[in-house]
């Protein structure tokens, strides 16, 4: 699932919205977020957030990004990963976020409403975690591992085939001022051919 991965230079990315810092350390991207960042459209919260802060590039149909970074996150609503998006309506938010006390890997797909699944992962906490995101045909499929581990599937999600898209790492802190991620790689590679 992982062959032919290319590596993407941070510098080709595009922030969605700009973090509190963010900076290069050797090959490592480390980033601040801000206070109040996310992102979710409505679903029973009410409330629309467009903050969050994702270095987005292209991905065109029939292609993979992953994202790996350190799990190290110890606040309500800490969150990192992969974010894929379309527009303001269509995105999918996929990674590791910290909720009632304990670390859980899920996603927020987004299609003019959000919704969110999430499932308990507390061995991955202070662990090297990637989360993949596979586009191809009309869905994309979210898988996530820690270390050197087999991928477990997150999510198959329904998403516009036709879509001008771009994905890439974010983090945002919903709760807190402090937030740092340090992500360690940003990877393109083909879709998987298979969703289980």
């Amino acid at each position: 699932m992982t062959d032919a991965l290319r590596t993407v230079p941070w510098s080709e990315g595009t922030w969605t919205t700009p973090p509190a810092t963010a900076h290069e350390d050797g090959t490592d991207l480390v980033v601040e977020a801000v206070e109040g960042s996310d992102a979710w459209r409505h679903t029973a919260y009410g409330f629309v957030h467009d903050d969050e802060h994702a270095l987005l590039a292209p991905l065109e149909p029939g292609t993979a990004v992953e994202v790996t970074f350190l799990a190290d996150f110890a606040e309500e609503f800490d969150q990192a990963g992969v974010f894929v998006r379309a527009d303001a309506e269509t995105w999918i938010k996929a990674g590791l976020e910290f909720s009632d006390g304990e670390l859980n890997a899920g996603a927020v797909v987004t299609l003019g409403r959000s919704d969110w699944s999430v499932g308990p992962v507390p061995s991955w906490a202070g662990r090297e975690v990637t989360v993949r995101a596979s586009r191809a045909g009309d869905a994309v499929t979210i898988r996530a591992r820690a270390d050197d581990e087999p991928f477990r599937l997150v999510r198959v999600a329904p998403f516009p085939a036709d879509a001008d898209v771009a994905a890439g790492p974010f983090c945002c802190g919903p709760t807190r001022a402090g937030l740092v991620v340090r992500f360690r790689r940003w990877q393109v590679g083909a879709a998987d051919a298979a969703l289980h």
